[in-house]
């Protein structure tokens, strides 16, 4: 029987001189629960669980207002990848991603997260403070032109860009219902007033 937990589960993987590959090699060849996705997040394998029904109609108008501004040559999805990023020793699964075509070229079952022109997470209980802190400082730090988090308690739209050292040097935050605009390299106004949490509580069996 499968422990369905609420909260992210670290799994420690001994340190070495090849941490990030070994981590990568465990992530790879370990079973994930049915409902959960595992990322690497500070050092440790976290597994939390996949978003609840009502994300997937704010991830699909994420992608459809987004892919006809993407740069030339990449795609805006929902599938389900790894993105590696090795400098930082992370390796994240985004709500919804903006991506080079040719990254998908070969073998392999993770992505070079240098191929990614923007990511998007929605939060929720179990992963808010990771898509507010660590994966601001990380995709931030590596490069990638724009970070959307999409704070589904708070009820608010924050851009991030201009990445740097510091994580991101801008950020701009609109509630849901307001148009966000979206800097370059997509340069474009993004409808939040989809995005608004359906009424009533969640029954606590389900959800990310």
């Amino acid at each position: 029987m499968t422990v369905m937990l609420e909260r992210p589960t670290a799994i420690d993987v001994p340190s070495g001189t090849a941490r990030f590959r070994a981590l990568c090699r465990t992530l790879l060849n370990m079973e994930v629960p049915d409902g959960y996705r595992a990322e690497i997040i500070g050092g440790n394998i976290v597994m939390s669980p996949w978003s609840q029904r009502f994300y997937m109609p704010v991830m699909r108008s994420l992608r459809s207002q987004l892919e006809p501004h993407a740069p030339a040559g990449h795609i805006v999805d929902v599938a389900p990848f790894l993105f590696t990023f090795p400098g930082a020793e992370r390796a994240y699964g985004p709500d919804v991603y903006a991506v080079a075509e040719k990254a998908f070229d070969g073998h392999g079952r993770h992505v070079d997260g240098e191929a990614l022109s923007l990511v998007a997470e929605l939060t929720s209980d179990s992963t808010r403070e990771t898509d507010r802190t660590d994966k601001v400082s990380a995709y931030g730090r590596s490069g990638v032109p724009v970070y959307l988090l999409l704070d589904m308690e708070e009820q608010a739209a924050t851009v991030f860009w201009r990445p740097s050292e510091r994580g991101y040097d801008s950020r701009l935050t609109t509630p849901f219902g307001e148009p966000l605009r979206i800097p370059e390299p997509f340069g474009c106004d993004l409808d939040t007033s989809g995005f608004k949490t359906p009424a009533g509580e969640p029954d606590g069996t389900e959800g990310r």
